[in-house]
């Protein structure tokens, strides 16, 4: 049994959680509201405060770095010291780092589809303090004071996926429901989409992984969807009939002059309006890490807004 430190309990942070728990290992959640997780001790920390993360850390293989701060506008303040205080609790402590990432850093001019030997091209607000964050750790790394690796995944949906994701909540339940829904960007791009349980496998086998360390890597994805495509999929499993319309540039832009949230949302639309893919298949050859197939994933999300209703 090993010990394992997951900083942040958000949808991300749960369900890695879980599948620890459910191999026999021992976890300890840390988050500022102390948030309870089934099978999990919890510890209230403020992840900014090294000293009281390594304390947590302590006897631990690894720290997870799950936290995930919905304010977009504010991730130029939240993030860096985050980044910064994980870094030295893991340099304290001695645990590995591993970062549960994103795509923001490969940017708007990347080649699709993405690998992770593209480079970060990004010049957005959001990517360049996703970048950033991974270029402090991956400088310790290179240093010798810790162990760290990057786990990238595209946008996510399936159990416990939070109101805020673009598969989340806010669309399943009007697409299970029969309704129509309005989405941000386009309902016709073709975009790899993570299953929340694949996200999970792929940071416990990178983890696991006794080979290099310092870099990044892709979740697999099955293959990449449209919105179109997944609510006739959804349609197909519920009998319903729900369309799906993308909310207005001109609204976006509007309500981006109230709002600094969506501003921000809007500075990385590019993701939702062209082709956003990416091709894991070196994650798969080396960790052995494969994409739940459609089907499956879909099923079992909607399985569980079934069984949890609003």
């Amino acid at each position: 049994m090993a010990n394992y430190l997951i900083a942040g309990a958000g949808s991300v942070g749960k369900t890695l959680a879980a599948r620890l728990i459910s191999r026999g290992d021992s976890v300890l959640v840390a988050s500022r509201s102390g948030t309870s997780v089934d099978g999990a001790q919890t510890v209230t920390v403020d992840v900014t405060n090294s000293a009281s993360l390594a304390a947590a850390a302590q006897s631990c293989e690894t720290i997870f770095l799950a936290t995930s701060p919905i304010d977009y506008h504010r991730w130029p303040e939240l993030w860096p010291p985050m980044f910064q205080s994980t870094i030295d609790a893991a340099h304290q402590s001695g645990a590995k780092l591993v970062i549960v990432g994103n795509l923001y850093a490969y940017g708007e001019d990347s080649a699709m589809p993405m690998t992770e030997q593209s480079p970060l091209l990004t010049k957005e607000t959001k990517g360049r303090v996703r970048k950033d964050g991974w270029e402090l750790a991956l400088a310790a790394h290179q240093r010798g004071d810790i162990q760290a690796v990057e786990v990238r995944a595209s946008d996510y949906f399936g159990p416990g996926a939070g109101k805020t994701a673009q598969l989340g909540a806010g669309f399943f339940r009007p697409v299970m429901a029969g309704k129509k829904v309005s989405i941000f960007g386009s309902a016709t791009e073709k975009h790899s989409w993570t299953f929340l349980d694949d996200f999970a496998s792929t940071l416990i086998a990178a983890s696991d992984y006794e080979g290099e360390w310092g870099r990044p890597w892709l979740v697999p994805t099955d293959e990449p969807l449209t919105r179109e495509e997944i609510a006739a999929r959804i349609n197909a499993q519920t009998g319903n009939s729900a369309k799906v319309a993308s909310f207005g540039s001109v609204l976006l832009r509007t309500l981006a002059i109230f709002s600094p949230g969506i501003r921000a949302a809007n500075d990385s639309a590019y993701q939702f309006n062209r082709p956003f893919v990416v091709d894991a298949t070196e994650t798969t050859n080396l960790l052995g890490v494969t994409a739940t197939k459609w089907q499956d994933a879909l099923a079992t999300t909607v399985a569980w807004y079934r069984e949890n209703p609003a």
